[in-house]
């Protein structure tokens, strides 16, 4: 399994893994800027090193995994989630679903 996992990633990171992990990185060191956008900032982190390879990986809810919530749950949670959507999620987004169809329109981008 760890031969099939390993093309896997590497077929993602070729079909546009590696664009779309610079570009969450890139949201992250932008979130550095402000303090208050380096929470944010870290997600960015996980999450690219996330999109570059997928496959094998497990994400577990913090509050499963350290019995809290995440800062993101509370009512400033709420307000820094939808300044988040707007500044750097609806362009992710829209990245994410522009590489999707493009991995549709082939082949072999289909399964992924």
């Amino acid at each position: 399994m760890a031969v099939l996992r390993l093309i896997f990633n590497i077929a993602w990171f070729v079909l546009g893994g590696f664009v779309m992990g610079l570009a969450w990185w890139l949201a992250g060191i932008l979130c550095f800027i402000s303090i208050i956008g380096i929470p944010f900032g870290r997600a960015c982190f996980v999450i690219g090193e996330m999109t570059f390879w997928p496959f094998g990986q497990e994400l577990i809810s913090r509050r499963h995994l350290t019995g809290r919530d995440d800062l993101g749950t509370g009512a400033l949670g709420m307000v820094g989630n939808i300044i988040w959507f707007l500044l750097f999620g609806i362009w992710l987004a829209i990245g994410h679903l522009a590489h999707a169809l493009a991995c549709f329109v082939t082949i072999i981008g289909i399964p992924f």
